[in-house]
């Protein structure tokens, strides 16, 4: 068998059309878990009441299960509460009326949130307790010290995870295809199957996937560079 290297380039043009979704399924799950990352590190690491045993399982389910039954669960459970909530009140709401793409979202979201609230607590829990105690007895509020004093140094610790993570979501994006979500592996399965031509469709999803991996790391290192510099003193 002979590779056909001209056609590579003619998939890669095709295939690349699905990278807006592909990009919306990796960064909009890291933006959304972030978020509620922070709100669940917080929550076990002052044990709030009433909350830290279920923040436990929450991460130790969704870290100690594989995505795809993330996405599974989501995307045949949600719409079946959804229709029952609307039958029982009377609404005329169905669940075929929200895109798939939402479900797909909701699960990878719910997945990196429980990612990201290891990464963050890992983050804060680096950096010395005396800087903490020290901004109290300055007067900070707990606020102010986590916004001033822990956040800008967690962050920096963080990073190669964060990038990490991003990779990961970024090839863990590949199976939202099972629910006909067309991003860059399904579009190269389609471009494949038109064409008969496998491997060269393979080879130009993993020169899109790498060079994604690259600027990923290429702007992760310029980041730990800059807030090096900061944490020094020195001009960003």
């Amino acid at each position: 068998m002979v590779i056909d290297v001209p056609f590579i380039f003619i998939a890669l043009v095709e295939i690349i059309k699905a990278l807006p979704l592909t990009l919306i399924i990796t960064i909009v799950p890291l933006l959304v878990g972030f978020a509620i990352g922070i709100i669940v590190a917080f929550i076990r690491l002052y044990k709030v009441k009433g909350l830290h045993h279920i923040a436990d399982f929450y991460v130790s389910f969704l870290r100690g299960t594989p995505i795809l039954l993330h996405i599974m669960l989501i995307y045949l459970g949600l719409p079946m509460i959804i229709d029952q909530i609307a039958a029982y009140y009377g609404w005329s709401f169905k669940s075929n009326a929200i895109p798939i793409l939402l479900f797909v979202l909701i699960a990878f979201s719910l997945t990196a949130s429980a990612y990201m609230s290891e990464i963050i607590r890992a983050g804060i829990l680096a950096v010395s307790r005396g800087q903490i105690e020290a901004a109290y007895s300055v007067g900070m509020s707990v606020p102010q010290a986590m916004r001033r004093i822990v956040f800008p140094q967690a962050v920096t610790v963080v990073l190669p995870n964060l990038c990490h993570i991003f990779v990961g979501f970024l090839h863990t994006s590949s199976i939202a295809f099972i629910v006909s979500q067309k991003e860059l592996n399904g579009a190269a399965n389609i471009v494949a199957s038109s064409n008969l031509k496998f491997l060269e469709s393979y080879i130009a999803v993993a020169i899109i996937y790498w060079t994604l991996t690259i600027i990923a790391e290429w702007i992760t290192a310029l980041l730990e560079r800059r807030a090096a510099v900061f944490h020094k003193g020195g001009i960003v």
